[in-house]
């Protein structure tokens, strides 16, 4: 199969190896289209360095044409990749936070990822994908889970008000998601197509600050933005983020005490309920997430769809595999 390898910061080498084979529990998926997420970009980059040669990418659908003993799972099923898998057996799992599990298997992190023709993941891993669900949208499932995620633990409600800043591909989904929820959503970003995309599906932007804001989203992975987010949120509002920088931010404790911020993060998503959840919601047609999508390029180039996504490309650009 061909795979492609980042063997360096900003260096992909496509390779042909052998097909791998299932063991005992996981399945194969033949992989049809693969996402590019900011996290491939960060390794990529070099920001965060990885121990050796992976293949990375972890947003991918396609079919199952393998399976290991004792997976009962039909051949030619269309699926989607769930790439992090829990240890179940941890404190952290026993207690309902897998997100945060120490043992996680994840695709294109510590298991061979999605920039390849196969990918091996655990059975249960692969959640199986209606026929009503298109391509597009299959390929978003992922990052949109982890949109919805963020804000089903943010406890808003329909006429609620939030404010999203950064619109690269969590905040326009977490921006869709919520304004097909009845949220009022204010968005900030820098880069006038993307606003403009997040206004006509219904966002607003202008002071947001005078408005009734319950819920702020940091979704730039830039620490001076959220240094200077903890300072501008209004007061009894709280902070989720998302974004996920390398550098320190800074904030004043007592400030944020005296004006009643609250700060948490959000790591990606509680299994399997949030795929599974996400998958209905595009099925009835309730969310598109893959509206989201502005580029496909070939695996053949993925290196220079990397560089493009690095340099502020704005949108989701797609890996076709076959």
């Amino acid at each position: 199969m061909r795979a492609a390898y980042l063997t360096g910061p900003k260096s992909i080498v496509l390779r042909e190896e052998a097909i791998p084979e299932p063991r005992p529990g996981e399945l194969r998926i033949r992989l049809e289209e693969v996402g590019i997420c900011g996290s491939d970009v960060h390794y990529f980059g070099g920001h965060r360095p990885l121990p050796g040669p992976t293949i990375i990418g972890h947003e991918g659908w396609g079919y199952i044409d393998a399976v290991g003993s004792g997976v009962q799972r039909q051949l030619g099923e269309r699926v989607v990749v769930d790439p992090n898998a829990p240890c179940g057996k941890c404190m952290y799992c026993q207690r309902g936070q897998a997100s945060v599990c120490p043992n996680k298997r994840t695709v294109g992190l510590n298991a061979p990822g999605c920039f390849a023709e196969y990918v091996i993941i655990p059975a249960d891993f692969a959640h199986a994908l209606p026929e009503s669900v298109s391509a597009a949208d299959a390929v978003t499932i992922e990052p949109t889970a982890v949109a919805f995620n963020a804000l089903k633990h943010a406890s808003l409600k329909a006429g609620d008000t939030i404010y999203v800043l950064g619109l690269g591909a969590i905040g326009m989904l977490i921006t869709h998601l919520a304004i097909q929820r009845g949220l009022i959503v204010y968005v900030g970003e820098l880069n006038t197509t993307l606003l403009e995309k997040a206004v006509s599906l219904g966002a607003r932007t202008g002071d947001w600050q005078a408005a009734d804001v319950r819920v702020v989203f940091e979704c730039t992975g830039s620490a001076a933005a959220t240094t200077q987010l903890c300072a501008d949120t209004p007061r009894g509002a709280s902070i989720v983020l998302l974004g996920l920088s390398e550098k320190s931010a800074s904030f004043t404790p007592l400030d944020l005490v005296r004006r009643g911020i609250s700060i948490r993060g959000s790591l990606i998503y509680d299994h399997p309920e949030d795929f599974q959840t996400v998958i209905h919601l595009i099925a009835d047609g309730k969310i598109n997430p893959g509206q989201i999508i502005s580029k496909y390029i070939p695996l053949a180039e993925l290196e220079a769809g990397l560089i493009a996504a690095s340099s502020g490309h704005p949108g989701k650009i797609v890996v076709q595999i076959q």
